[in-house]
C-alpha cells in the first residue's frame, strides 16, 4: 500500500484483490470502499484490502455529482469520495460522501429536488421502533423538538467509492424523516433497528458550496438551466415516439405525442410502466418557456418550465355544489433547484418546498417571525400533467392539503399517502401579480386578460382577442372541472363492462352534466415528491 503526503489528510491506495485496480482512501478513518473497475466491495485489513462482497451496477442518473468533485461548506475544504443509491416506492436517491479537509465526513443528499448537507450525531436517547413512527406527529431527538415528515421502506441498491461503513446490499430498512423548525432536517436510518443512525443538516445550494470538477455540463457559474447537456433516450411505452429525459431527478415524463405518464423511476433500461390520460387544456406558460423571477426577496434567476399539472379539489360530500381548480408550473433552475408557480382561481403565486416546519400547530402557525392563520383545508387530485417530474405521478393521485395565509405571504401543509411512502411537506411562497408573471415569461399583451383571475366576463373594455382568450380560458376550466370528482361514481360499471361500453360512458355523461361552476378554496402548493 502506498501513501500520498499531499493531500490534507493521509491519503491509501492500494490494489483491489479481485481486479488489480488501484482503490483509493483519502481517510484513515474510512474502512470500506467499493472498485469503481469491478464493483467489489472491500474492507481495509492492516495494509492488504480483502473483498467482502458485490456491488450492483449504479443507475444512471447523469447527476452533475460525481466523485472527485471538491466544495467549500462551512469555511472548510470537501471532496466527494463516496456514493449510495438507494431505491423506494418513488424512485431512488443518492447520498454523496464528503470527506472534509479536517477529517470530518459528511453526506450530501437529495432532498424534493434540492440539497441538504448533513452530518451524523450520536443518539443520546432511544428512539422508537420505525413501525411505532407516525408522520405527522412530534418526536424529541437530541432535546429537539422535531415532526416526523416520512417514514419509506428504502434498499440500498449500488455504492461507489470510499465509505465509513460496511454498505448494506442484502436487505432492505426503515428510514424516517424528521424535520424542525430552523429549516432542519433530521434523518434516522434503521439498517440496523438495534443501533439507528442519526444524522442532521441544512439546505444548501449547489451554487453555494463552490463545487469545481461537476458532470459534463452539470454547473458552473452562467451555465444554463439543466443540470446536464446530455440527456437519457428512450421510447414511449404506450405509442413508441422518442422521449428524452433531461433532469437528473426526473422520476416520471409525460409523452409529447400521446401524453401517456411513463413511470422513469426503476431506471431508463427497465420496463416502463405507463398510463394514458384524458385531454387537458394547454399551458398558457408554454413548457420550455424560461422567465426571471425574484422568489422569496432573492436575486431574479432564470427560471424554465418542465412540467404543468392541473389538479381539482375532491369534495367531502358527493352532493356539495362548491369545488375549486388550479394549475401548477413546475419551474427548474440549474443550481437553485425546482420552485411551483400557481395558477389559482384568486391569482397567481409562488412557492418552494421547505426543509423545516413551522412552529405550532393547528389553525396558527409561525413562520421565519411571521404569523400564519389557517384559510382552507381540503382534498386535491391531479387530472392531467404534462412534462418532467421529480416525483413518481400516479393516475388521479389524491393529497390533503392546509393553506395558512399572512398577508401576501402563503404555507401549505400537504399530506401523500402512496403505497408504503406517507410524507408531509411544507411549502412556503407569495402572491405575485398576473402582469408580473406574464412580463417575467414575456408572453403575448394579448394574453393578458386570460391571465387576470378577477376580470369580469362582461367587461366591454380590452380588445376582441383579450376577450377571446379569456373566454377560451374559461372554457378549459368548465371542461377541466367536469372531468374531476365525478367519475369514481361509475366504478361499477367500468369494472363490469369495461370502459368502452354504452353503460360506463352513459353512466359519464349523466355525471358530467350536474358539474360544477365555483369554489372558494385557494389553490395549493404541490411539492409532491419524497426526501432525498
Amino acid at each position: 500500500m502506498t501513501t500520498d503526503s499531499s493531500s490534507p489528510q493521509r491519503a491509501y491506495r492500494a490494489a483491489c484483490p479481485n481486479c488489480g485496480a488501484p482503490v483509493d482512501f483519502r481517510s484513515a478513518a474510512s474502512a470500506f470502499a467499493v472498485c469503481s473497475f469491478c464493483r467489489s466491495t472491500l474492507v481495509r485489513d492492516g495494509e492488504a484490502l480483502r473483498k467482502i462482497g458485490e456491488s450492483a451496477e449504479l443507475f444512471d442518473d447523469h447527476s452533475p455529482l460525481q466523485l472527485g468533485v471538491t466544495g467549500v461548506a462551512q469555511g472548510e475544504g470537501f471532496a466527494l469520495v463516496g456514493r449510495l443509491q438507494y431505491r423506494y416506492g418513488q424512485g431512488t436517491w443518492n447520498e454523496w460522501h464528503a470527506l472534509f479537509d479536517n477529517g470530518r465526513s459528511g453526506w450530501l443528499s437529495e432532498d424534493n429536488g434540492a440539497y441538504v448537507l448533513a452530518f451524523d450525531q450520536a443518539l443520546a436517547e432511544a428512539v422508537p421502533a420505525p413501525e411505532k413512527l407516525i408522520v405527522g406527529q412530534a418526536l424529541t431527538v437530541g432535546a429537539r423538538r422535531w415532526h416526523i415528515a416520512s417514514v419509506t421502506a428504502a434498499r440500498l441498491i449500488a455504492a461507489q467509492g470510499e465509505l465509513p461503513f460496511k454498505p448494506n446490499l442484502e436487505r432492505g430498512f426503515v428510514v424516517a424523516d424528521l424535520r424542525a423548525a430552523g429549516d432542519e432536517v433530521g434523518t434516522l436510518d434503521y439498517a440496523d433497528p438495534a443501533r439507528p443512525l442519526w444524522s442532521v443538516g441544512r439546505p444548501v445550494r449547489l451554487d453555494d458550496l463552490k463545487l469545481v470538477g461537476l458532470a459534463e455540463g452539470g454547473g458552473g457559474a452562467g451555465g444554463g438551466t439543466e443540470k446536464t447537456l446530455r440527456a437519457s433516450s428512450l421510447s414511449c411505452p404506450s405509442c413508441g415516439a422518442a422521449l428524452e429525459v433531461r433532469l437528473s431527478t426526473t422520476q416520471s415524463i409525460v409523452c409529447h405525442q400521446c401524453h401517456a405518464v411513463v413511470d422513469v423511476s426503476k431506471g431508463v433500461g427497465a420496463d416502463l410502466a405507463h398510463y394514458a390520460q384524458d385531454n387537458g387544456s394547454e399551458p398558457l406558460i408554454p413548457l420550455g418557456t424560461v422567465g426571471r423571477l425574484a422568489l422569496g426577496g432573492k436575486n431574479p434567476l432564470p427560471w424554465q418550465v418542465v412540467g404543468y399539472v392541473e389538479r381539482c379539489e375532491v369534495p367531502d360530500d358527493a352532493e356539495d355544489d362548491e369545488q375549486s381548480l388550479w394549475r401548477e408550473y413546475l419551474l427548474y433552475h440549474r443550481t437553485a433547484g425546482f420552485a411551483f408557480l400557481v395558477d389559482a382561481e384568486d391569482g397567481w403565486s409562488w412557492a418552494v418546498p421547505i426543509t423545516g416546519v413551522p412552529e405550532g400547530q393547528g389553525r396558527t402557525v409561525k413562520y421565519q417571525g411571521r404569523t400564519y392563520r389557517q384559510m382552507y383545508r381540503y382534498r386535491g387530485e391531479i387530472t392531467y400533467v404534462l412534462g418532467e417530474f421529480y416525483w413518481h405521478l400516479e393516475r388521479r393521485q389524491r393529497t390533503d392539503n392546509i393553506d395558512y395565509t399572512s398577508g401576501t405571504h402563503r404555507l401549505n401543509r400537504e399530506e401523500t399517502r402512496e403505497g408504503d411512502t406517507h410524507e408531509v411537506v411544507w411549502s412556503a411562497g407569495a402572491v405575485l401579480p398576473a402582469d408580473a408573471v406574464r412580463r417575467a415569461f414575456k408572453l403575448p399583451d394579448e394574453q393578458a386578460a386570460a391571465m387576470e383571475r378577477d376580470v369580469a366576463p362582461t367587461s366591454s373594455s380590452g380588445s376582441w382577442l383579450a376577450k377571446l382568450f379569456l373566454w377560451g380560458f374559461i372554457i378549459a376550466v368548465i371542461l377541466m372541472l367536469f372531468r374531476c370528482g365525478r367519475d369514481d361514481d361509475c366504478n361499477d360499471q367500468l369494472q363490469r363492462y369495461g370502459q368502452a361500453s354504452q353503460e360506463y360512458q352513459s353512466c359519464l355523461a349523466n355525471n358530467r352534466s350536474s358539474g360544477r361552476t365555483g369554489g372558494s378554496s385557494y389553490g395549493g402548493f404541490s411539492s409532491g415528491g419524497s426526501h432525498k
